[in-house]
């Protein structure tokens, strides 16, 4: 993993120091702490109506070849809605809006930094063409219960709570059709 050792803001090498119980980096030059906070990233989770979630096969590092949600990092002047749709439609080709937020999940990361906040928002779709693009090399549909392996534990859990989520709803619909 790769560490910072400059300040951003005067470019002097930057020394290690104990404070609040942990080590910090710190600029003797500036006299401060120079921070390392973990980088926000966004998922979507997109269903098909026979109980399929949608997902893409990266085509770059973290997890080259691996299928994953679609998602990537928050650009810094962007709501989490919007990054979350941007996400979906450069990796897919589909445009969504975001029904509800499914959770928030923090995991390490050896490639991007420290660590990693992945927001996941349930997203609907309504338009485009499904087709892999920016990140992706493939995008498909598979269902929900027999997912290929999935390379980031964010979402393994994002996905677990999906289901959770999603539980009541699905034995609702079944009781209204028995009660039909």
């Amino acid at each position: 993993m790769r560490e910072k050792r400059f300040c951003p803001y005067c470019g002097r090498r930057g020394e290690d120091i104990y404070r609040q119980g942990r080590k910090r980096l710190y600029c003797g030059y500036c006299k401060e702490i120079l921070y390392e906070n973990p980088l926000p990233a966004v998922a979507a989770l997109v269903e098909e109506e026979d109980n399929k979630l949608l997902m893409v096969k990266r085509s770059v590092e973290p997890a080259q070849g691996k299928w994953a949600l679609p998602g990537g990092f928050i650009e810094t002047d962007e709501e989490l809605e919007e990054a979350a749709s941007r996400e979906l439609k450069e990796e897919t080709g589909l445009k969504g809006r975001v029904k509800e937020l499914v959770g928030v999940s923090y995991q390490l990361s050896q490639f991007w930094g420290k660590s990693i906040i992945v927001i996941g928002y349930w997203i609907e779709t309504f338009d485009g063409v499904l087709k892999p693009g920016d990140d992706a090399s493939d995008v498909k549909y598979f269902d929900i219960n027999d997912l290929p392996p999935i390379p980031f534990s964010s979402h393994e859990r994002l996905i677990e709570e999906f289901k959770r989520m999603k539980r009541p709803s699905r034995q609702n619909e079944k009781l209204q059709k028995k009660l039909g």
